[in-house]
């Protein structure tokens, strides 16, 4: 097994061996398939006892063989396709739309002042609240993930697991941290996170990281998994979502490995659970929830792991990262349905159908509500009120 087939495995690896029974367990993370090669389970009439009514819909373009993220900063909310279209809703209204010149394949980042997405060559594009063209600079490969915008700086995290911190204000290069990885490792748009003046990151491996802001030094290093198993297929344990900072806490997923937690502060390990995500978490008050690699959505104990219930109604229908809002849970699958859990017990409560594309973009929180992007483009802020 050659290194030099981890950057492409979903796409290119993933076809040329998909007899092989350990890549079946591997599709649900190929968000770049039209449809599951397992049979997803089929949806079943459900009694609603919540009403999931549309906010606002619009619409920017497809996202082609890419996950595209909306931002979301305060009423604000920021959109991309892979055409190249980037713009800007306001409240659901658009306020702004351009073409930023080149395909998109990493996006949205924003805080407000700077919006900013990058491209499959490696470039990185910046412009200001109005659309504006700022800066542009470039990384080492292709770029999956959202680039992240605060404390003045903006992280981008390239396709070979670097990650590159850029001055806000003109683009220049501040720093750039990247480690070891595997031989083999899953192709994912996972990012990173900017919390508590520090950006942290999971890797192939199982690792995750918290990185000084400043200078890109390495804070602490904490294991998510372990990879283990007599192949390579077997050993990826890879962190392909991004991790949740709630509290002194941060918490992360790994495909083929565990959920656990960790102090912000020092990344002592406070608990963990063996179950493969690819999809990633989300907390609230007093619950953690995953979805993990088969479509099952599990809620557990935030101060221990501990089960607290289990909906496997969604088996192999790609489900994204659950949203936690308003006593609900959220998730989206792959013919664009949206699906309102009860946080009592995970039973249905509502559903939404969007526009039939998928949804692989991670469910974003907006003011009473959350909005999703499907694969065709369509923009839909949605509410439980």
């Amino acid at each position: 097994m050659r290194a030099a087939l981890a950057p492409s495995f979903i796409v290119a690896f993933g076809v040329a061996l998909s007899a092989c029974s350990t890549l079946e367990k591997i599709n649900p993370v190929n968000w770049f398939s039209s449809a599951p090669k397992i049979k997803p389970a089929e949806l079943t009439p459900i009694t609603p006892s919540a009403k999931l009514s549309t906010l606002w819909q619009s619409g920017v373009g497809s996202a082609g063989g890419y996950v595209l993220t909306p931002a979301v900063v305060g009423s604000s909310v920021y959109a991309a396709a892979n055409d190249g279209t980037l713009a800007r809703f306001d409240g659901g209204s658009q306020v702004w739309r351009i073409n930023a010149g080149q395909k998109i394949s990493g996006g949205v980042g924003a805080d407000g002042q700077l919006v900013v997405v990058a491209t499959p060559k490696g470039e990185v594009l910046a412009f200001d609240n109005t659309g504006k063209p700022l800066w542009n600079t470039r990384v080492t490969s292709e770029v999956l993930a959202a680039p992240q915008v605060a404390e003045g700086v903006v992280l981008v995290r390239s396709g070979d697991n670097r990650i590159f911190c850029f001055d806000a204000a003109d683009g220049k290069r501040k720093w750039v941290y990247q480690r070891s990885t595997p031989a083999l490792s899953l192709r994912s748009n996972v990012g990173v996170i900017i919390a508590e003046k520090a950006a942290f990151a999971g890797f192939p491996g199982g690792k995750l990281v918290a990185i000084a802001l400043n200078n890109g030094a390495a804070i602490w290093e904490a294991t998510v998994a372990m990879p283990k198993g007599a192949t390579e297929l077997e050993r990826i344990a890879d962190v392909t979502s991004a991790p949740v900072v709630v509290g002194r806490e941060i918490c992360a997923a790994a495909y083929q490995g565990r959920v656990a937690c960790f102090d912000l502060a020092s990344g002592n390990h406070l608990w963990s659970r063996d179950m493969s995500s690819a999809a990633g978490i989300d907390v609230d008050a007093g619950n953690l929830y995953v979805t993990d690699d088969r479509g099952a959505v599990h809620a557990l104990d935030r101060s221990n792991g501990a089960t607290l219930w289990k909906q496997d109604k969604l088996l192999m229908r790609q489900v994204s990262r659950p949203v936690a809002l308003n006593g609900y849970v959220a998730v989206g699958d792959y013919q664009g349905v949206v699906h309102l859990l009860r946080r009592e017990d995970g039973a249905f409560a509502a559903r939404y159908n969007t526009d039939s594309s998928g949804i692989a973009a991670e469910p974003q929180h907006v003011e009473r509500g959350f909005v999703v992007q499907t694969r065709n483009g369509g923009v839909f802020a949605l509410t439980t009120e």
